[in-house]
């Protein structure tokens, strides 16, 4: 069944410097190094711009417009930008060399300038309501006793349709408020388990020891939360509400989706609770790098055009059956813009399977873990394939010994060209298509060696790590 398109999203895809000759040697880590997830800083070119959002979301007061905090941009990704009158994570494009995918901007946001506009509204309503109940019947006049008509609920929506799934899906999607100090933030989250795990994005509730979490239930009812598990790597976290009886939203397998697919995204874009917004999916397998120097996540995403605003993070992206596919996490800007404006028809969502492992290690251990190769790759390479580094920096190896690429025979100067039989062409295309297996899966890299045109089939088992 078809549902209306809706329009979409907002985050940053990276413009491309050229390479320059005169930089050093550019070490990029491949889902690569084992200590080297965020590594590689000789091998990121010119200077990304600051970031500008705090975790927990910009600070903000009744009074004023939020004044974001600087933070450090990050080695692949993601260079937060200011988000006007919402706090909250703003992910521009990065000026990271000709190698780099696309960025993206975190779609998390206050809501202080709509509580505004809604005010407002309510008393231009209060005030026309008072005015006609102060109004008097003048002599003569013939008073007329207007019926009242029962309202009645309309007809009934069919379960497959659109407001059939949103009735099914919006009573399983919170909104959380983020208080860190004189910070104050919000995201979306749904209910991954009966018991009060709530699933959301990292960069949601991302905050100091003392910030407070609260969540709201489609209910109206609030519950205290806090944070069992969360990961940079993957943007993803789990927090718990003491709270029983609670209807889990079912995941789905992301594996199953093509483009085309119709689907619906749930949460509270600049706060508004409950809103639910319809597209189609646009892309797969795209490579999505965003974050900052401390919190850079790779992930090979769902692309929708179905609108996603801030404050839309965390909340679910649903198939026509009702099933989480995604976890809305980023939004693109347009190329040259200070700052993300709100939905232009490309978000991006964190595939369920993906969500559904690393949420699982999350509550049971409390932290995640990713799979790696042990490889450094030169970021600067503009031939086909992406480049294992010749000269890495010193104290650092191409390759690291006894990793899973060194087990396969990869030699610094060798050229990987795909993985799995598909096409990669950036060295964040193949971070991200890496970090989308899991710890022990087998992958079969096609390389061409050092110096040669040859092409050579070689299968390797993933490495782990454990995400910060």
């Amino acid at each position: 069944m078809g549902f209306p398109q809706g329009s979409g999203p907002h985050s940053p895809l990276p413009q491309s410097p050229q390479p320059n000759s005169a930089r050093p040697n550019s070490a990029q880590p491949n889902s690569a190094q084992p200590n080297s997830g965020r590594q590689g800083s000789a091998s990121q070119g010119p200077t990304q711009p600051q970031s500008q959002q705090p975790p927990g979301g910009a600070s903000h007061t009744p009074a004023q417009q939020p004044q974001p905090r600087q933070y450090p941009a990050g080695p692949a990704g993601w260079a937060s930008q200011p988000s006007g009158s919402y706090p909250g994570p703003q992910l521009p494009y990065a000026a990271e060399g000709p190698t780099r995918p696309q960025s993206a901007a975190r779609a998390k946001l206050g809501f202080g300038s709509v509580l505004l506009v809604v005010a407002l509204a309510l008393v231009a309503g209060g005030t026309g309501g008072f005015m006609a109940g102060q109004s008097k019947v003048g002599a003569g006049a013939t008073v007329v006793e207007v019926p009242v008509v029962a309202q009645t609920q309309g007809p009934e929506r069919s379960p497959e349709s659109v407001a059939g799934i949103a009735q099914a899906v919006t009573p399983s999607v919170v909104s959380l408020e983020v208080v860190d100090g004189g910070s104050y933030s919000t995201g979306s989250g749904f209910v991954f388990s009966e018991d009060g795990y709530i699933l959301t994005n990292n960069h949601v509730v991302a905050a100091s020891d003392a910030a407070r979490i609260t969540v709201l239930l489609s209910d109206g009812s609030k519950e205290a939360g806090t944070v069992v598990g969360s990961t940079n790597d993957y943007d993803l976290a789990v927090v718990k509400i003491e709270r029983t009886g609670l209807e889990p939203l079912t995941l789905g397998d992301s594996d199953s989706v093509v483009v085309g697919d119709p689907v619906i995204a749930v949460g509270a874009p600049l706060g508004l609770d409950g809103t639910v917004t319809t597209g189609i999916v646009s892309a797969m397998n795209r490579p999505v790098v965003a974050g900052g120097d401390a919190d850079t996540a790779f992930i090979n995403a769902i692309q929708t055009d179905a609108a996603i605003n801030p404050g839309n993070s965390g909340g679910p992206l649903v198939n026509s059956a009702g099933e989480v596919i995604g976890i809305n996490s980023a939004i693109a800007q347009p190329p040259g813009s200070a700052q993300a404006t709100g939905s232009i028809g490309l978000g991006f969502s964190i595939p369920s399977n993906q969500a559904k492992r690393t949420a699982a290690e999350l509550i049971e251990t409390g932290t995640a873990t990713y799979p790696l190769i042990g490889v450094l790759l030169d970021s600067f390479y503009d031939g086909e394939g992406v480049m294992v580094l010749r000269d890495p920096p010193e104290g650092q190896t191409a390759v690291t010994p006894d990793s899973a690429a060194d087990r396969a025979g990869l030699q610094s100067g060798d050229v990987i060209v795909a993985i799995d039989g598909r096409p990669v062409t950036a060295p964040n295309e193949l971070i991200v298509s890496i970090r989308a297996k899991a710890p022990g899966d087998a992958v079969v890299l096609t390389i061409r060696s050092n110096g040669t045109e040859n092409e050579t089939d070689v299968r390797m088992v993933l490495d782990e790590a454990v995400s910060q």
